[in-house]
């Protein structure tokens, strides 16, 4: 990371928290904390109204605004790939949005980065049009907390249909799988989208419960990980 990209990174983590401490920002920007103490050292000289000290922490007297820096090559191509993937996996929805935050991101572009263009691409063209028709009410059913009635077809041609608490999407080698909570097993289970034959949003909202949401599986999955790897 550049210094003058950790430095902005310093601001902005201390815009948004309280007391900080060396350490902390030491493990999130990836350097030792005698280089922070330098970089705070250097951020105060140069008018940035940060107060505290080395041992308690710190924090901004007050808010600033700082400019955002420029993406540098290896930036803009990882927002360049991240938005060609969505556009072709994510969904239609998203991939309007990735077109048109692509164009905002090109507009305030230097003229060096102009013609910049990564040779990573995520083409869409051998993918089945219907393949992912379902991920957009997916993710707003999951963002707003709605259950959801699914027709589903598992990986022997069986054919059930579930009630479901939708927690997140996630994508395994070019497939988007859902986690969610099964009211039929009362337990969590990963559903692949593209076997989802039809599904209904029901008109009722799930509260959040101790046990039964995305973190509590995070959290079962880091276990079994930690058991396997012993």
């Amino acid at each position: 990371m550049r210094r003058a990209d950790r430095l902005f990174q310093i601001i902005q983590v201390l815009k948004n928290r309280r007391l900080t401490t060396a350490k902390v920002l030491a493990e999130r920007l990836e350097v030792s904390t005698r280089t922070i103490y330098r970089d705070v050292q250097d951020l105060c000289l140069s008018g940035i109204p940060i107060e505290g000290e080395a041992g308690v922490g710190y924090m901004l007297r007050h808010e600033v605004n700082v400019p955002p820096l420029m993406f540098n090559e290896q930036e803009l191509e990882a927002i360049q790939i991240g938005m060609r993937m969505v556009e072709a996996w994510g969904g239609q929805e998203l991939a309007s949005a990735a077109k048109q935050a692509m164009i905002k991101v090109e507009a305030v572009l230097p003229a060096r980065l102009q013609d910049f263009n990564s040779l990573m691409f995520a083409p869409n063209f051998y993918i089945d049009s219907t393949e992912f028709r379902h991920l957009d009410p997916l993710r707003k059913a999951a963002r707003e907390r709605q259950y959801l009635e699914v027709d589903y077809q598992d990986v022997k041609l069986k054919q059930s249909q579930r009630e479901i608490r939708p927690l997140a999407i996630y994508f395994w080698k070019g497939l988007w799988t859902l986690l969610a909570w099964c009211e039929l097993r009362n337990d969590f289970r990963n559903f692949r989208v593209d076997r989802i034959i039809e599904l209904r949003c029901l008109p009722r909202h799930f509260p959040i419960i101790d046990g039964q949401e995305l973190t509590d599986f995070l959290a079962l999955m880091a276990q079994e990980h930690r058991a396997t790897t012993k």
